[in-house]
């Protein structure tokens, strides 16, 4: 494993993190106040390219190979402080547009990512429901086969862009008694009758990213809209989950580099007791824990997607980046807090939303706990 970077990508990443000072950090405590998300940053990341940077040409992609898209994501973390829209970026970036790359018809890949890739459209992936939430694959939302089509009547939860999403991708049981292998993959779009899209919800951190809900009530889909063959839903949702757990937290690492900047300026500058408080090892020994886990977040995500990128089954390698980089990410903002006093608590300073949005790692893509059960299922255990 050859982690060093050419010329060429160290030139992309600070042209990334120039764009990202430049245009995506405006007005970023308001909106997270206000919970709003924008479109017109969206748009803007879409015409700069990062949606499409781990897509193919054909369709508007960058074509970056999986490290590159990494370290580009990483950039982004470094140079933009709303981690809610990296959040966003990444959700669409390694669940909607990897479902449709991999397993769409070509009709429905030439439909419907073009516009995802510009940032023209906003797309939504939905498994998790009232009851099934850790326990993915007891989903009890259905797709009765009609004339036609299907008919899809169920409730989807906690998800990402549900309430503005221009369409979705829907996870539904064709053949309930069948468990897993029953389980089938749907585009519905926003409009058709039957589909509800509820509002915002409101949540702890991540404010600047809508998430939220959806409600199907005899909604009619076309069968063209389904993706892949019936029965395949269980191979989509895990393929898409192999990516998702390895790198949906990528930008997580260089917002943890910020911070550590951060921390270390202000260790230098704050004096007590007549000297900076970096010179006292309660703080210096708080700074080296951050840099530790920067370094190992990083190493630990590069080496999942270097296996992903050479055709290796990355299960336990997605599970293991997953796992350390959400809860290295809450403990690295607790210690910023710290390191702040006061001043980190309090909001004008914005030390403490990296907390508030740190702690969706842990929860997203499955939980922590469900992330040591797969780990150690590959164990033996």
């Amino acid at each position: 494993m050859d982690f060093s970077w050419s010329p060429e990508q160290l030139t992309l990443k600070q042209q990334i993190i120039d764009f990202a000072r430049r245009e995506l950090n405006n007005d970023v405590r308001e909106r997270d106040r206000e919970g709003t998300f924008s479109p017109k940053l969206w748009r803007k990341c879409g015409a700069f390219g990062v949606q499409g940077w781990f897509m193919p040409r054909e369709y508007g992609g960058a074509g970056y190979d999986l490290l590159t898209t990494t370290l580009a994501l990483e950039a982004l973390g470094y140079g933009c402080r709303d981690n809610g829209l990296t959040f966003a970026l990444n959700a669409q970036m390694w669940s909607t547009q990897p479902a449709l790359l991999q397993h769409g018809s070509a009709e429905q890949k030439a439909r419907y990512l073009p516009p995802l890739i510009r940032g023209e459209q906003i797309g939504a992936y939905a498994m998790t429901e009232p009851d099934s939430g850790s326990d993915a694959y007891s989903a009890k939302m259905t797709a009765t086969k009609t004339d036609g089509g299907y008919l899809l009547n169920g409730h989807k939860m906690l998800i990402t862009f549900g309430p503005i999403a221009d369409f979705a991708i829907i996870f539904a049981s064709t053949d309930p008694g069948k468990g897993i292998w029953g389980l089938s993959v749907f585009i519905v779009e926003k409009g058709m009758s039957g589909f509800q899209q509820l509002p915002v919800q409101e949540k702890m951190g991540l404010r600047t990213v809508p998430i939220g809900q959806f409600i199907f009530e005899n909604c009619f889909v076309p069968a063209e809209n389904r993706i892949g063959a019936e029965g395949a839903g269980g191979s989509i949702f895990s393929s898409s989950q192999e990516y998702e757990r390895a790198c949906i937290l990528a930008s997580q690492i260089g917002a943890m580099e910020h911070q550590l900047e951060i921390a270390i300026q202000y260790a230098r500058e704050r004096h007590q007791f007549g000297q900076p408080i970096g010179k006292f090892q309660a703080v210096s020994h708080r700074i080296t824990q951050m840099k530790l886990r920067l370094e190992l977040a990083r190493l630990i995500t590069y080496r999942a997607a270097w296996a992903k990128a050479n055709g290796s089954s990355t299960m336990m390698e997605s599970a293991l980046a997953n796992l350390y980089l959400g809860d290295a990410f809450v403990e690295s903002s607790m210690d910023a807090i710290k390191i702040h006093g006061g001043r980190g608590y309090l909001t004008e300073y914005e030390i403490e939303r990296d907390l508030r949005d740190a702690v969706a790692g842990p929860v997203y893509g499955g939980t922590s706990d469900i992330q040591r059960n797969i780990i150690a299922r590959f164990l033996g255990l």
